[in-house]
């Protein structure tokens, strides 16, 4: 199960910058990596684990901007085709591994 956070926040002015830093890192601290820009992406092992994160992101997103989360399993992520470009190195690694041993 991967759960996929889409986000557009306005990058205006300083505060906004920054909020956009705050919960860019907030992604990262829970898990998250970057799949293209402000898209983002997580492994998880079941839906429960998963709505674990989406109560995380709602509580704690900055008040302007869209964030979106969606929640598609394994089969479906390895289904996305890309059309351009090449898939990042993390990518290759997990591919549909649950557990990735470093």
């Amino acid at each position: 199960m991967r759960v996929v956070c889409f986000f557009d926040l306005p990058v205006e002015t300083s505060t906004q910058k920054r909020r956009y830093r705050h919960f860019r890192k907030l992604l990262l601290k829970n898990g998250f990596e970057m799949l293209q820009y402000s898209v983002y992406v997580r492994t998880c092992p079941n839906r429960v684990f998963a709505k674990k994160y989406y109560k995380r992101i709602s509580v704690q997103a900055p008040e302007e901007g869209h964030i979106r989360l969606l929640m598609v399993t394994e089969k479906q992520f390895e289904d996305m085709v890309l059309i351009v470009g090449k898939k990042a190195r993390h990518e290759d690694k997990i591919g549909a591994n649950r557990m990735v041993v470093i």
